[in-house]
């Protein structure tokens, strides 16, 4: 029959188009792998840099803290005479030199010295974390894109398929053979604008997400797409599948321990640490301040010719902390208070860091499940339907419509299980998130240097 014939026809241009798409993705443009996104957007990323400028002046303001403050020199010119001006007219003148050193309430300097240092150590664990969500969002940029991408090319895959079928409408049409009306190829027409339209708002999206993604990689697109993504998924695994498995047994203590090793975790227990330094600290305010003070004064001789000995001062100077009740006991209060204030932000951040787990692990359980459900019964069945209908059709035994409508539900259901696919692994990335470790990244950085 001349359907059937014109049906073999369509299934060798969709074999034909797909492999021509396939060449002309890889001749043109230049492929951008998740890997290399993510490893390009780490080593641009200014906040690293900014971070360890932040780091380099706290651990110099440490070093400053711990110092004793400047000795302080005089220079005076001692009772001298307001009716002549002279100075070897009494006995009492002097030029006097002075210098005075404070040292500061007890431990005071060492203890500053050690909270700057402990403030200084959270920021190395602050850039681990920073590594580890810009992986984040770099890989669902880059999964987003491909999801577009991917999109557009199964829906190119499409197009000649509807194409041919509007063709097969009205070749049919015109001969007055079978049973199509024109509304069918209204209908063939209407869905072949529909694809279009749909190419358009998805070209929109990617092109959207290769600008944003071009700004953390720090590449100008200036409208000319520099790159693509690669056009194949990549199948991350999940760091700690112990955790994630649907019939696992978790327990809080083990999952609260895994979580502890996060660099957010990690840097508010150096802040932590810190307050208490600050504790220590003011209670270094009760004991007095003390300063040594020595000074040599110089007198000429007196009017009759006769040396004067020169004068010599030494003193020592100290404060007393009487009245603390507004003061140091107030200074105080306030250490502890702000040391148990940041210790309740520990527990909240691994509430948090738990939460943000659980639902994580909640969608990609169900995201599996529909992943299943779509390969071995979903797909297949629509494949089916729409071979059953266009079968029909071509016998003369179905109606036009069904045909398109079985088509473009097969297509949606493609584009839908790709979703599922991106979904999965966008979600796989969030919880390896959650288990990020600073020996994670350390080991991650030294086989990137190796390589």
């Amino acid at each position: 029959m001349i359907k059937t014939t014109i049906l073999k026809a369509i299934i060798i241009v969709y074999a034909m188009s797909a492999m021509n798409q396939l060449l002309y993705a890889q001749e043109n443009g230049q492929q951008l792998f998740i890997e290399d996104a993510v490893k390009t957007a780490q080593e641009n990323d200014p906040w690293i840099e900014g971070n360890q400028h932040t780091q380099d002046a706290t651990n110099s303001m440490s070093v400053a803290a711990g110092s004793l403050p400047d000795p302080q020199v005089s220079l005076s010119l001692a009772n001298l005479p307001s009716d002549s001006f002279s100075f070897n007219q009494d006995g009492m003148t002097q030029l006097r030199i002075g210098v005075s050193q404070m040292f500061p309430q007890g431990r005071s300097l060492s203890i500053k010295r050690r909270q700057l240092e402990l403030q200084a150590g959270a920021f190395p664990h602050q850039r681990d974390d920073r590594i580890a969500k810009v992986a984040v969002t770099v890989s669902h940029l880059w999964l987003d894109a491909y999801k577009a991408q991917r999109s557009i090319a199964l829906i190119e895959e499409n197009r000649s398929l509807f194409e041919q079928l509007t063709d097969i409408a009205m070749s049919s049409y015109s001969s007055a053979m079978g049973k199509t009306r024109q509304q069918d190829i209204i209908r063939a027409q209407l869905e072949l604008t529909r694809l279009n339209d749909r190419v358009t708002m998805l070209e929109q999206a990617k092109e959207t997400f290769i600008e944003t993604l071009s700004e953390w990689l720090n590449i100008e697109s200036a409208g000319n797409t520099p790159f693509k993504v690669a056009d194949y998924l990549p199948n991350q695994a999940v760091s700690h599948p112990e955790f994630v498995g649907k019939d696992m047994i978790v327990r809080d203590e083990d999952l609260y321990d895994a979580l502890s090793q996060h660099p957010m975790m990690k840097a508010l227990e150096q802040n932590i640490e810190a307050t208490k330094a600050g504790v220590d600290l003011a209670k270094q305010k009760y004991k007095p301040e003390w300063g040594i003070n020595a000074a040599y004064g110089r007198r000429n001789s007196d009017p009759f010719g006769n040396s004067r000995s020169d004068a010599l001062t030494v003193g020592v100077s100290f404060s007393v902390p009487l009245f603390t009740a507004n003061r140091q006991d107030k200074e105080y209060s306030a250490a502890i208070s702000k040391r148990e204030a940041i210790k309740t932000e520990k527990w909240q951040l691994l509430r948090k860091l738990k939460a943000g787990f659980e639902t994580s692990k909640a969608q990609l359980l169900r995201l599996n499940d529909r992943k299943a459900l779509f390969e071995n019964d979903l797909l297949p069945q629509m494949s089916e339907q729409a071979e059953a209908s266009l079968t029909a059709y071509t016998n003369d035994d179905g109606d036009f419509a069904e045909v398109v409508r079985a088509r473009i539900a097969e297509l949606n259901a493609k584009i839908d299980a790709l979703n599922i696919d991106v979904e999965r692994q966008k979600t796989i990335t969030q919880l390896n998130y959650y288990f990020t470790s600073s020996e994670m990244i350390q080991e991650d950085e030294y086989a990137g240097e190796a390589q």
